[in-house]
């Protein structure tokens, strides 16, 4: 099977999430920068649940840090599925990045997540940040970075959100039969 990257610039980037909660399985992850987006945390959630989520968006002025992670191409269905891209929530793009440092072998493209659906005023939740936060720490992304996403005006979770959240974990988790 060939292998593609996957660049995850929210809460994919923690392994917990990514292989635990959403099942992708990769080989390699590489922090990485793509040039041309920025980063955003004004996605709307597909229900209501009091929060929003990350996002890119092109801004030729800016870069969003990230992680480039090394996958089968095959994983990228189960992404879509755990991201609802079949829904309209994102959709798939491919674009330019560069490994923060940089390798023989590392990626200069990358799949990675966008939408248009923005909601009028970003409100992640604390627990969403804190994914995104720890994600960046375990994958050695810059301090300056790490101390941008802390400065994130973020509240806690709403009740509304912890159930669906709950639900929809279940929804997207992979089916390993």
């Amino acid at each position: 099977m060939p292998l593609v990257w996957y660049f995850a610039y929210g809460s994919n980037m923690n392994s917990a999430t990514f292989r635990g909660s959403r099942g992708i399985e990769y080989t390699r992850a590489v922090p990485t920068r793509a040039p041309g987006w920025r980063l955003v945390l004004d996605k709307s959630p597909l229900l209501p649940m009091g929060e929003t989520f990350a996002n890119i968006v092109p801004d030729p002025a800016a870069e969003t840090l990230g992680v480039a992670f090394e996958l089968e191409e095959s994983e990228l269905t189960q992404i879509d599925r755990s991201e609802a891209v079949p829904l309209g929530a994102y959709r798939r793009v491919e674009i330019e990045v560069a490994a923060l440092t940089p390798t023989d072998d590392g990626p200069s493209s990358a799949f990675t997540l966008t939408s248009d659906k923005h909601a009028p005023h970003p409100s992640p939740s604390v627990r969403y940040m804190q994914l995104v936060i720890d994600g960046a720490i375990e994958h050695g992304l810059p301090a300056t970075w790490v101390e941008a996403l802390r400065a994130v005006p973020a509240h806690p979770e709403t009740r509304a959100g912890r159930l669906i959240r709950r639900q929809l974990y279940r929804f997207m988790k992979r089916d390993r039969r």
